[in-house]
Order: structure tokens, then C-alpha cells, then sequence
């Protein structure tokens, strides 16, 4: 059985991700579906293949997804019937193989006989005697595992347990899901049929909702932003006429927030193809913004003062995994340390960006303490004072607020509404 352009896109993109540390909606976006002739990495080789429609491309991206979010248990089934560890390549086919049986529905013939093809010819044997014997297991495989552990890297579980104590396996098992998506609407907007208001005032819908082909995309009725990113710009609390300043701003959810309520704001953002993204957000969005191209850590706009600064800082993003399960395939425990000491010269230059009196609403998409809630010892230093966040301003999630005063949203948060991203969210304001 031939294997399909979506299943080879998957092990490309598997190659990617895993093999080539790519984030996977950089190599997503790579995949050509132009029609035209293109080269696929397949079996540690460079070799020509069709271009995907866009129909094989979404399936390819679930495939990829689901084997990112549980390749230690799919490894912990198939370890039985494995002698020594293939190569790769062999073991992306198996993966996808072990998806396509035990998780997403796959006929058996159709799942063994793709996945076959996947691999050089030596090795061909090895994938149909290995996939025929999960098939004959079938789903109940998965059952006696300890899958939270098996599917988070040790070092994050180390960190998750150190940070959120038992919460540590409801976080892990929220990962395992696939998100849905939530949506920021534009004032006045009516919501796309299908989703569901969230007590903050995000609207969700189900996992696999394509955005582009909601009513009121391209007329630029909302923007795809998770609840908890959400919120950042929500407890910036803008008012009409202020002066904001948005740090970081990129992709432009929160500067879109921002300017939607009135204010006028300086988005800066360091990387051009990312201000280029910004930019074309804003324009679909019908809102304006001034869109600096700088370094945010030196950037000091001639001296100017603002009412308040939003910083969504750079992070290692583990808080997003639901969202983007090759985050765990990307980071190492050093880059940990590493962005916090970032952190903490955008949260030094934030704060000299504030008027007196002014506030500063500092964020992470980060599950890590070193990148969140180790911020606030800061403070001081930076002649800043807490602004304890109340908890009418963040509706159904009460007990996310910190004995401190700020946020701390995890993925198992709204579980039974499909979770949330895990967030750190700090508020000041200068003496």
C-alpha cells in the first residue's frame, strides 16, 4: 500500500521537529503547496516528492501533533517488540504507525501498510511484523501506562512538581489533549456561529476550527488568541487616549487588545519578520498602533513616559505545550535560566518607560518559577510597588490568583472547557 502525502509529510515534519530541533509550524509552513516539485527529508535523505494539499497538510499536522504529545508511551508500547533502537527514520514510522492504531481511529490494513512505505525496503519487514502485533493489542496497550510521566521529559516534571506540587499530573495529562481555539473579538463584533463565551470574555471553539474559515476573518471581526494570553492586556485595564506601550508585541493579540479599547499604542518589536506579522495582524484588524522596530531592552523612545507598559516577555513556552507540543523538543533546562536573565533587563527597561504613577502589567507563557513568579522579588529595585490583581477582574478563575496578588493560569485550569495556557502575570505600578 502506497503511503499518503499526509503520512510523509508527518514524518518530515517529525524529522524536523525531533532529528533538526525546527519548531513545528516553522517546518508546517515550509511544506510546499504550490504544486510544484519540492525536496522532503524521508529516511535521513533528500529526496523529491509532491507537493500537499492543503486538506494533507492539516492531516499531516495532527499525525505529527498527536505522536509529539505521547511519543513516550507510543515508545513504551513498541519497546516490546524492538530488539535494539532503529534508526530515525524507522522510529518516526513507527510512531505514526502506533498513532494511526492505538490513538486516532486508523483501519489497522491502512496504518501497517502507509507506514511500511514510510521506510527503506531493509527495514520494511521490522515495521510490518511490529505494527501487526500492536494492532492485535490494540488501544488497550495504552491503558496500564503511566502516561503523564511517559510523555513529559523528566527535567519538566522535576520543574512542574517543584513550581505546582501534585498539580504536576494534571498538567501533564491537560497536554495530552489537543487545544481548541479561542478567539479575541473586535468591539462591536457579533461571535462566529459555533463558540462558546468565557467568563473573561474570550470565545472557544472546538479543537480542529479552521479561523480563516469562520464568518468575519477576513473582515477582521476577531483574532485567534488564547483565553489566558488573553489577559495580560485585560488587567493592563486600558483606557481611551492613554499612552501604552507594548513590549515584545508580536504577533499583535495584545497590542490588538489594546488598541481596540482606545489607546494609543507603541508596539516594539526586535525581529522584522515578526513586526512584519505584527503589521499585516493590525492592518486585517482595521486598528492602528505605532510599530517600532528596536531592541526593547535598549529602546528608549527619545525619553517618552507612558500610562503603562504591557510586557509579554520572551520565555521558553512551556506554559503553550497543549498548543505546540514540539515546545518540549526545543528546550533544554539551560535556556531556562538564560530567559529569566532576559526577563530581567526587559522587566529593567519596562519599568524606566513609566510615567509616575503609571502601571506595568508584566507576563510569561512560562510554567517555569525562574521565569515567573521569581520576578517579583524585583520590584523594588525598579521603584516599583505590587497592584495586587482582584478577583472581579478575572471571572471563573478566582483561585489562580497568588497569596501575592498576581496570576498563575496552568493548562489543567477550565479543564472541562478544554483547558487554558499556562500563564504568569505580574502587576505594578510606579511610586
Amino acid at each position: 500500500m502506497a503511503s499518503s502525502p499526509a503520512r510523509r509529510a508527518a514524518a518530515a515534519l517529525l524529522d524536523a521537529v525531533v532529528t533538526r530541533h525546527r519548531p513545528l509550524e516553522e517546518a508546517l509552513d515550509s511544506l510546499p503547496t504550490d504544486g510544484k516539485p519540492h525536496q522532503v527529508r524521508q529516511a535521513g535523505e533528500r529526496r523529491p516528492g509532491a507537493a500537499v494539499s492543503p486538506r494533507d497538510k492539516a492531516a499531516a499536522h495532527r499525525i505529527a501533533a498527536t505522536v509529539l504529545r505521547r511519543a513516550g508511551s507510543l515508545d513504551a508500547v513498541l519497546e516490546p517488540f524492538l530488539r535494539r533502537d532503529p534508526p530515525p527514520a524507522v522510529r518516526h514510522a513507527l510512531r505514526i504507525g502506533a498513532a494511526e492504531l492505538l490513538l486516532l481511529g486508523t483501519p489497522a490494513h491502512a496504518a501497517v501498510g502507509s507506514a511500511v512505505d514510510l521506510v527503506p525496503k531493509p527495514f520494511a519487514g521490522l515495521v510490518n511484523a511490529v505494527l501487526r502485533k500492536l494492532a492485535a493489542a490494540g488501544p488497550a496497550a495504552l491503558e496500564e501506562l503511566d502516561a503523564e510521566r511517559l510523555d513529559t521529559p523528566a527535567w519538566l516534571w522535576t520543574a512542574w512538581h517543584a513550581a505546582h506540587g501534585p498539580a504536576v499530573r494534571a498538567i501533564a495529562a491537560a497536554h495530552r489533549q489537543e487545544a481548541p481555539l479561542d478567539l479575541s473579538l473586535a468591539p462591536g463584533a457579533v461571535p462566529p456561529e459555533g463558540g462558546e463565551a468565557l467568563p473573561t470574555g474570550s470565545w472557544r471553539y472546538p479543537a480542529g476550527t479552521r479561523v480563516t474559515e469562520l464568518a468575519g476573518f477576513a473582515e477582521g471581526q476577531f483574532w485567534v488568541q488564547d483565553a489566558a494570553a488573553a489577559l495580560p492586556a485585560r488587567l493592563v485595564a486600558p483606557r481611551p487616549g492613554e499612552r501604552i506601550l507594548d513590549l515584545c508585541a508580536a504577533p499583535g493579540g495584545k497590542t490588538a487588545q489594546l488598541a481596540a479599547a482606545g489607546a494609543s499604542v507603541v508596539a516594539v518589536e526586535r525581529e522584522p519578520k515578526r513586526a512584519a506579522r505584527l503589521r499585516e495582524n493590525l492592518a486585517r484588524l482595521k486598528l492602528a498602533g505605532e510599530l517600532v522596530e528596536a531592541d526593547a531592552t535598549t529602546w528608549d523612545g527619545g525619553g517618552a513616559l507612558f500610562d503603562a507598559v504591557l510586557l509579554d516577555a520572551p520565555c521558553t513556552a512551556t506554559g503553550t505545550i497543549r498548543r505546540h507540543p514540539d515546545v518540549p523538543y526545543l528546550k533544554r533546562p539551560k535556556d531556562v535560566p538564560a530567559m529569566a536573565e532576559l526577563q530581567r533587563a526587559l522587566l529593567a527597561a519596562a519599568a524606566k518607560r513609566l510615567a509616575p504613577g503609571g502601571r506595568l502589567v508584566f507576563a510569561t507563557c512560562s510554567l517555569q518559577a525562574e521565569e515567573g513568579e521569581a520576578h517579583r522579588a524585583a520590584l523594588p529595585g525598579l521603584g516599583l510597588a505590587p497592584d495586587p490583581i482582584r478577583p472581579e477582574e478575572v471571572p471563573g478563575l478566582e483561585d489562580a490568583i497568588t497569596v501575592d496578588g498576581a496570576l498563575r493560569t496552568r493548562p489543567d485550569l477550565w479543564g472541562g472547557q478544554g483547558g487554558m495556557d499556562g500563564f504568569f502575570v505580574l502587576r505594578a505600578r510606579r511610586a
